[in-house]
């Protein structure tokens, strides 16, 4: 979703905003801006499109001069990509703001200033209206006027603030959207996510639901929504400025599949003790595990389909009934939520608007709350009972490779240790289980070096077709959810995942000469039934590709291309199918020359509902 950026220091305030912006791309826009102090006056420059399109227009048109401003990245919300409905937005008078998020009752907001004559609305956004909102109570007394303003306003949103009457300084609010405040030597900055600023500093502070912060002479302060002084924790990035880097690669996307190895050692090695599973470190102990008789998993998208392997392992091997909900409809559904059951929410960013609802919605329910995500003091961490942080470091690619493998990793993890602490299975087998688990980083490796070049030459059969299906049965249609996201999302291509055994349930009517049929088949114990679904396709012209593990049997006149990956622990084999997948989507969006790291009309951290 949209980024925030503002600085104060002394550095050139054009150039650091832009180079911050540039961190935030992953989040996805479709317009960018800045404003700054020139000569004591507020100077903007934005323009519909890519960072380039602003930076070629500055270079035309001049770029604004000064030492304090804030910037922005726009994810179209109200009102089409244009100019005009460009961030930042003025009052026309003496406010400039930036905004991330929805203010929902904007139009009534309007409605009053237009009833009162205030203003020309310019935009179709919802963000000029709050510009017009500061401007109307301000009484030249920053603070107070933010203050006011947040007791009008509803919705989830994050503020850059420019008053014209206090040059060199930059205002900043939040209320549930991301927001951190940045701490350099001499300078501060504001920004939606840490990587925005990692270049300058990796020292920040969290900002919380209500807090106002100020930004001047190069320090930061902080006051709360009642105006009162406060002192907040400092923290420190626990990575570098080339962590975020592409490091010799081309795409951010095929980084951070080559380092999915690392993360997922990084992730689980912590949490294993005496060869057995350990996440007392979470929160997590066998005694709380054995208390609960429910589990819900609540996720959107990527984050979901890593909840739907775990339901299956979760349910295999503890015996304990789990439901994967997406969270935008998990909370309109009035649950059947309460005591002894765990409800457990999967988020990369741990700001995920949907999922952080579901949050609120579990209070008072007596249900316990686990949150398994990737940014640390994130909003989602921070309100859940317990938390299991995956270790996967900065993820910058839109489509998710490395944060979906381990929270892979986290629920193999969980399952185990609620297996063992419910007696399901003895110390014995959860042993074997977690060695194989500690195995699959190295077999993660040799599968990306084994298949890659397979898999970029499979692609190539994949580029012209216009639909597509994944099919599997088990953890194997669990796992194709995945890859079809993965596919559709990067290359466009329209794709669907399928139950194998439903495909004559209706889907096989699809199949046309030359439709490519994907078809994960790495659970033996059902591959005869999975291989019997493949050749059902491939009667009636799919061309079928087939992922499996090395030994498997596999008939010649069931599959035109065959991708063959080492073979583990059959319930493991996720961790390692889901390389091919990942691939398969990198290189077949490669070869169409698309945009890999930055899809279209997708962003990284979805902060509205």
């Amino acid at each position: 979703m949209c980024g925030i950026v503002g600085y104060v220091g002394p550095r050139d305030c054009s150039d650091v905003l832009v180079s911050a912006l540039t961190k935030l791309e992953y989040r996805g826009y479709d317009s960018a801006g800045i404003a700054v102090f020139e000569n004591g006056k507020i100077e903007v420059a934005k323009s519909k499109g890519r960072l380039t399109d602003l930076v070629n227009k500055m270079e035309t048109q001049g770029k604004p001069q000064g030492h304090a401003g804030i910037g922005h990245t726009r994810w179209a919300t109200h009102g089409e990509p244009s100019d005009i409905n460009s961030h930042p937005h003025s009052s026309g008078r003496r406010v400039s703001i930036v905004h991330n998020g929805i203010i929902e009752n904007y139009k009534d907001i309007k409605k009053f200033l237009i009833e009162n004559e205030h203003g020309e609305f310019l935009s179709d956004t919802d963000t000029e209206v709050v510009a017009h909102l500061l401007d109307y109570y301000y009484d030249g007394n920053p603070i107070k006027c933010i203050r006011k303003v947040l007791h009008e306003i509803r919705g989830s949103f994050a503020l850059g603030i420019l008053f014209a009457d206090r040059p060199e300084t930059v205002y900043a609010v939040r209320c549930e959207s991301p927001l951190i405040v940045g701490q350099g030597k001499g300078e501060a900055f504001i920004a939606s996510d840490v990587p925005a600023i990692i270049k300058y500093t990796k020292d920040y502070f969290l900002l919380e639901y209500g807090e106002i912060a100020v930004l001047k002479n190069g320090l930061a302060s902080f006051c709360d929504l009642h105006g009162r002084m406060i002192e907040k924790e400092l923290k420190t990035a626990d990575f570098d400025e080339d962590s975020a880097e592409k490091g010799g690669y081309p795409h951010f996307m095929i980084k951070e599949i080559h380092e999915q190895p690392t993360a997922v050692k990084t992730t689980i090695t912590p949490r294993i003790e005496c060869g057995m599973p350990n996440l007392s470190e979470c929160g997590i102990t066998p005694e709380e595990l054995k208390k609960f008789n429910n589990i819900f998993i609540v996720a959107c998208g990527t984050a979901m389909h890593a909840g739907m392997v775990g339901k299956y392992v979760i349910e295999k091997l503890a015996r304990v009934s789990v439901t994967v909900d997406i969270a935008s409809e998990f909370r309109y559904r009035d649950p059947l939520i309460g005591e002894n059951d765990l409800v457990i929410i999967i988020s990369q960013s741990g700001e995920t608007a949907d999922s952080k609802a579901v949050l609120n919605l579990v209070k008072g329910t007596g249900a316990k709350t686990l949150a398994i995500v990737n940014v640390k003091g994130s909003s989602i961490a921070r309100e859940a009972d317990m938390v299991i942080y995956t270790h996967a470091g900065p993820e910058i690619a839109v489509a998710s490779t490395k944060a979906y493998m381990v929270q892979l990793s986290v629920m193999y993890l969980l399952a185990f240790q609620m297996a063992f602490a419910k007696g399901r299975i003895d110390e014995e087998e959860c042993q074997r289980l977690t060695l194989e688990l500690v195995r699959t980083p190295e077999v993660i490796e040799q599968t990306i070096n084994r298949i890659e070049n397979v898999c970029r030459y499979v692609s190539t059969k994949l580029i012209t077709a216009d639909s597509l299906l994944y099919i599997g049965r088990g953890l194997d249609y669990a796992l194709s959810m995945e890859g079809s996201l993965k596919l559709k999302e990067i290359s466009y291509i329209h794709s669907e995942s399928y139950a194998a055994g439903e495909l004559k349930h209706g889907t096989i009517s699809l199949i046309t000469d030359g439709m490519p049929v994907i078809a994960v088949a790495t659970q033996n114990s059902i591959l005869e039934k999975t291989i019997s679904n493949i050749k059902e396709v491939k009667a009636r012209g799919a061309m079928t590709i087939v992922i499996c593990d090395i030994q498997a049997d596999i008939d010649k006149e069931a599959a035109d291309y065959i991708i063959r990956i080492p073979k583990i622990n059959e319930t493991l084999m996720p961790m390692v199918a889901t390389v091919p997948m990942q691939l398969l989507a990198y290189y077949t969006s490669v070869n169409k020359g698309n945009d890999v790291d930055k899809p279209r009309n997708l962003a990284k951290s979805v902060t509205v509902e």
